[in-house]
């Protein structure tokens, strides 16, 4: 009968322990982490930062970068805008990928940009704005590569 009551005592002391060092563990992990920024220059930066781009040539640039001309679309307020990209890839694949996808990219483009008004899209904060909310939104749709940076090669806002 002791023994018995031994045991007993012996196996909820293990289970405690075993549920403490098991909380202890998750709690670590919760506090470990970094908190997400909502900046969109942050977060552009974090979605590129474990690649490792080695400095291209000129030929380079030219073989991995995507031209995207004239999308039009209207912004969230009474302006529209038509604008060009060239979208520049770490790697020959992600650039095939990329074009595969040239529809959702467009989708994508023209959703960011029907969500900003005429005076956050322009000047260099809006154009530094609208790129890295493109590489934010594009880069978590390509896996064989990354898109390592949008420049805007031509852009008109004009009011209706």
């Amino acid at each position: 009968m002791f023994k018995n009551k031994m045991l007993q005592w012996l196996i909820m002391i293990l289970i405690a322990i075993t549920l403490i060092a098991l909380a202890s563990f998750v709690l670590w992990e919760y506090l470990d982490k970094k908190p997400k920024s909502t900046d969109p220059l942050d977060q552009a930066a974090s979605s590129v930062e474990n690649v490792k781009v080695k400095k291209m040539t000129a030929k380079e640039e030219k073989d991995n970068s995507v031209e995207m001309k004239d999308v039009l679309t209207n912004l969230s307020s009474k302006n529209y805008v038509k604008v060009s990209f060239s979208f520049l890839l770490d790697n020959s694949k992600a650039k095939e990928e990329f074009e595969l996808l040239n529809a959702r990219v467009r989708a994508i483009v023209l959703q960011t940009l029907a969500d900003m008004t005429g005076e956050q899209a322009s000047g260099s904060k809006g154009q530094d704005l609208i790129s890295t909310t493109l590489i934010n939104k594009i880069n978590p749709i390509l896996s064989k590569g990354k898109l390592v940076r949008v420049d805007i090669t031509d852009i008109n806002i004009t009011n209706n």
